[in-house]
């Protein structure tokens, strides 16, 4: 799997303001900004990006997904781009 295959999939089950992906193709790191986000603690925000990603965490194809999840006014008092 690429990057962005990867960040295909959770694009199309998450809407994010912002999403990026980078990894060697096992282990995984993403940036996600959601609106969804809103009032949700940090693991059911994981849970809700894991969700996108069904079988896959499963199967191994996915193997490792650290993950930085925000609001779009977290991010934003982030100072991260538009």
């Amino acid at each position: 799997m690429t990057a962005q295959e990867l960040q295909d999939i959770i694009a199309a089950g998450l809407p994010c303001q912002h999403l990026s992906v980078e990894g060697d193709g096992r282990h995984w790191y993403a940036t996600l900004v959601s609106a969804e986000f809103e009032g949700l603690r940090l693991i059911k925000r994981h849970q809700r990006v894991y969700a996108t990603l069904g079988q896959k965490m499963h199967t191994d194809e996915v193997h490792a997904l650290s993950m930085k999840t925000y609001t779009p006014a977290e991010w934003a008092q982030q100072g991260g781009p538009a």
